[in-house]
């Protein structure tokens, strides 16, 4: 296995690599110094590879291959440029263009949300990069808030066409393979219709919505759940979007031909970047019921505020009659088909784990686009872990902030939001997950709605699941479990998980799978396992 290279390597005998600026599960990205040209760079380092079998690195290799063509034939001021590719430790880097600025995602963070008439500009310049993209026969597939990028000049640049695909390229994609960022996926491609031009739109009105609004409209506590809600689920109404608000519902319709068309979608952002309501706009927004939510939200706002401010205006909020009954059965027809491409899809185990949504793009994109996080010290509410036992070693992940004990010789592999920690390339692995805003009143009601789904697989078989007491709260369940998996790890296998709820109000999911015939050495680790856990220190 390859060896990652650091700071101070020379790569192509010219790019001298300076310091790590942004990571994701895909790979890692550097500041870098052009020593020939005399010029500051980023180069993408691909560390998924150091993690995968050879057949799906060879993937890798060719999806990284194709991301410097696709970028290579889009010629427009809003696309990052790629400067060159080469072979590095057996493995292909990107070289690009270096922008000084934070990512969308940072940004909008930082500041607690973007104003409506700066998010028209901002999506403005990126639906010119994808329409220059979509002249040229390339669909970018991952437009999310973290793969845009705010350059301390003005600029706006959308990044990272390491899934797009190029028409008429089918060869290194898989059969059923779902690639991008799952609440940030248009419908269509969630129910394995084939995208086109209309699907990047919808995703960037998902990036807009998360810029004004400060959450995404899709992201719930379950990748199946994001997904279903993608699918059957209208957005909220966008309560901060100002005239820009109109034009996010227009591009989040479910139908692709329903929404407006690029050139529609660039008059309407105009004159949302100029304050003025987008009329035409009106035309695609669908009639929807207003929940109790919205109506209380909207007398609210309508209310008087305290003297000596001057009154505020009632908020905008649909009346129309909610969609008639017939519309409501392909509804459900379409979650049933969610249920089933996930699980396809994700197949066997992977679809216990529960994936990890904190830490995303959304909180830390890197200045390239890709993810970014930092290194932080774990530690618990109250008394430290000990030391770990003989052939453990004790672990802070660097980017989810919790600490853990993991046998010696075990590595961390991501891939996307998913954090595992494993000694044998999955066949046995730890699995975490945290979510600071769960949706659920409780972790028991959440597995119980998880257990529904995978229940749904006839070889599912619970073998407990039980609220319990973790780390002095009761605020917890530990669920047991067997199912037969398929794949690289084909056989019976057996999982547990301890889902709870710590004093911050994050919720953390510590899951451990192996093969069934090794349960009695599964379940004696995962009990270490936990005796080591320190959630990611309180921030602030």
């Amino acid at each position: 296995m390859e060896q990652q290279t650091g700071a101070g390597a020379v790569l192509a005998g010219r790019y001298r690599l300076v310091e790590p600026i942004g990571s994701g599960g895909m790979g890692k990205v550097w500041r870098a110094h052009d020593q020939l040209l005399h010029r500051t760079v980023a180069v993408k380092e691909l560390t998924a590879a150091l993690y995968v079998a050879q057949a799906d690195r060879e993937v890798l290799y060719a999806r990284t291959q194709k991301e410097a063509r696709a970028a290579a034939r889009i010629q427009h001021p809003a696309v990052v440029t790629v400067h060159d590719v080469l072979e590095h430790d057996d493995r292909p880097w990107i070289v690009m263009e270096h922008i000084d600025g934070p990512s969308l995602a940072e940004a909008a963070k930082a500041a607690g949300r973007i104003e409506p008439r700066e998010a028209a500009r901002i999506g403005l310049h990126v639906l010119g990069a994808l329409r220059a993209a979509h002249a040229v026969g390339v669909m970018h597939r991952d437009v999310k808030p973290g793969n845009v990028l705010l350059a301390k000049d003005g600029r706006v640049l959308l990044t990272d066409f390491g899934i797009a695909a190029i028409e008429g390229d089918s060869s290194i994609t898989r059969t059923g393979e779902l690639v991008g960022s799952i609440d940030y996926l248009a419908p269509e491609r969630v129910t394995g219709g084939a995208p086109d031009p209309s699907s990047d739109l919808w995703s960037l009105g998902a990036t807009l919505y998360t810029a004004v609004e400060a959450r995404s409209p899709f992201r719930r506590t379950s990748p199946i759940s994001s997904l279903q809600a993608v699918v059957n689920d209208e957005p909220p109404v966008p309560r901060q979007a100002g005239a820009l608000g109109p034009v996010i519902t227009a591009l989040l319709r479910k139908d692709p031909a329903e929404r407006p068309s690029a050139a529609e979608a660039e008059r309407m952002l105009i004159e949302a970047m100029e304050g003025r309501e987008p009329r035409a706009a009106h035309a695609y927004v669908p009639t929807r019921a207003v929940t109790a939510e919205e109506r209380a939200t909207a007398q609210e706002s309508a209310a008087p505020a305290p003297e000596p401010a001057p009154a505020r205006a009632a908020a905008t909020v649909p009346t129309e009659r909610p969609p008639a009954p017939a519309v409501r059965p392909p509804g459900r027809l379409r979650r049933i088909a969610v249920v089933a491409l996930v699980a396809a899809l994700v197949g066997g185990g992977t679809m216990f784990g529960v994936l990890k949504f904190t830490g995303g793009d959304e909180d830390k994109g890197g200045s390239d686009g890709s993810d970014k996080g930092t290194s932080t010290a774990g530690g618990p509410s109250g008394q430290k872990a000990a030391a770990p036992p003989a052939g453990w070693t004790k672990v802070t992940d660097p980017v989810g902030g919790f600490t853990l004990f993991v046998p010696e010789g075990w590595t961390r592999q991501a891939d996307g939001d998913q954090i595992d920690y494993t000694g044998d390339n999955g066949k046995h692995y730890i699995r975490i997950a945290a979510d600071p805003t769960p949706d659920y009143p409780n972790p028991y009601t959440h597995l119980l709605d998880l257990e529904k789904q995978v229940a749904k697989r006839t070889d599912y078989k619970r073998q407990k699941l039980n609220p319990n007491t973790f780390r002095e709260t009761t605020q917890a369940v530990l669920w047991d479990f067997t199912w037969t998996e398929k794949g690289v790890h084909a056989g019976p296998r057996r999982a547990i998980e301890q889902m709870y709820v710590d004093r911050n109000g994050t919720e953390y999911a510590i899951y451990m799978t192996g093969p069934a015939e090794d349960w009695a050495t599964t379940r004696q680790r995962f009990d270490t396992v936990l005796s080591g856990w320190e959630p990611a220190p309180r921030k602030g």
